[in-house]
């Protein structure tokens, strides 16, 4: 291979021992990381860093692979051998940038986990760093490797980036959307949210923070709902996971007018207490919210924590209700109509 198109005295000083038992260093305390602080992950984050980690460890055994061919091509020292070191130790030094990029992104992913345990960190962060870096890389190797002149390619690549910035508008829109709504914190991985933007509206729990787009999951497992970053930045967003705020929800019961309302709120309330997953505080209530001729309304107000389980807890609540309304013998107030009937005028 030429030496003026690639500088093989920088190439070869990238085959030493040192940095190569840097690398193995570095992979070895992000295992460390792993097994001492991320103990408490969730099972899901646990599978995802594991497949992280499995990645990492293919490029590791194929770096080391081709770190040992180029020693020993090396110290051959035979001519037909010494051809084919250069493209050996160029592929070393690309796997090895490859083992480096990935090895350091997935230390900032398990740092930024030690702050969200329960359910972990957007994917898209970590890719921006790995591309930040992948970047301060290649003009590395551009520059000590193959002696190109970074500054002026920069310079005259002005023309370049104004093309590629039109045609990648959206995604870029995307991109700077996603970017801004983990700045503002909005939502993380695991909240349950409302979007709405005008006539639309949907409900999910955040499974995923990408470059383009965010995933949410539906009421159900195999409901997946894709929303662009951009479409998010500009609706209407209702968290119904903030820890500091529980959830209200309320339950209708329609009984008879001629009950004791006193005994019919006190059923109520000491039904709710059988349900573990209603929040003990702020206290349920029970109101009066409708009276008619033959039945008034009471509706059960009580606070839960879970959005995603909201259907569960409600169905347990009128479980409870119900059962207790029956043992102090109080039916529900069914609908009745009145036929009156005039008679025919002789």
């Amino acid at each position: 291979m030429n030496d003026r198109f690639i500088n093989l005295q920088n190439l070869y000083s990238l085959l030493e021992i040192e940095p190569f038992v840097l690398l193995c260093s570095l992979v070895l305390l992000c295992w460390i990381f792993y097994k001492v602080f991320l103990r408490e992950a969730n099972q899901e984050r646990h599978l995802k860093l594991k497949a992280h980690f499995n990645r990492l460890i293919r490029h590791f055994l194929i770096l080391s692979a081709l770190f040992t061919t180029a020693v020993l091509l090396k110290r051959s020292g035979g001519e037909s051998l010494s051809r084919a070191l250069p493209y050996v130790a160029l592929f070393c030094l690309l796997w090895g940038m490859i083992v480096f990029v990935k090895t350091c992104g997935l230390i900032i992913l398990q740092y930024l986990f030690l702050g969200s345990m329960k359910h972990g960190v957007p994917v898209l962060i970590v890719n921006i760093f790995s591309l930040i870096l992948s970047i301060i890389l290649a003009l590395w190797c551009a520059a000590a490797i193959f002696n190109i002149q970074v500054a002026p390619l920069l310079a005259t690549s002005a023309a370049l980036s104004v093309i590629l910035g039109l045609a990648l508008q959206d995604t870029l829109g995307n991109l700077f959307a996603g970017i801004s709504l983990q700045v503002d914190k909005a939502f993380e991985i695991g909240d349950w949210l409302e979007v709405t933007s005008g006539i639309q509206k949907c409900t999910g729990q955040v499974k995923e923070i990408t470059w383009r787009a965010t995933v949410l999951s539906g009421w159900t497992s195999d409901e997946l709902i894709t929303l662009p970053n951009r479409f998010l930045a500009n609706a209407q967003i209702a968290n119904f996971s903030l820890s500091q705020t529980p959830i209200l929800r309320g339950a209708m019961f329609r009984l008879p007018m001629t009950i004791d309302i006193r005994l019919a709120k006190q059923c109520l309330l000491e039904s709710i207490k059988e349900v573990r997953t209603v929040r003990a505080w702020p206290e349920p209530v029970v109101l009066i919210t409708e009276t008619s001729e033959s039945w008034i309304v009471f509706k059960l107000y009580y606070y839960i924590d879970n959005f995603g389980s909201q259907t569960t807890i409600g169905d347990h609540v009128y479980d409870a209700a119900i059962r207790y309304l029956r043992a102090n013998n109080i039916s529900l107030a069914g609908s009745r109509m009145e036929v009156i009937h005039s008679p025919t005028p002789a």
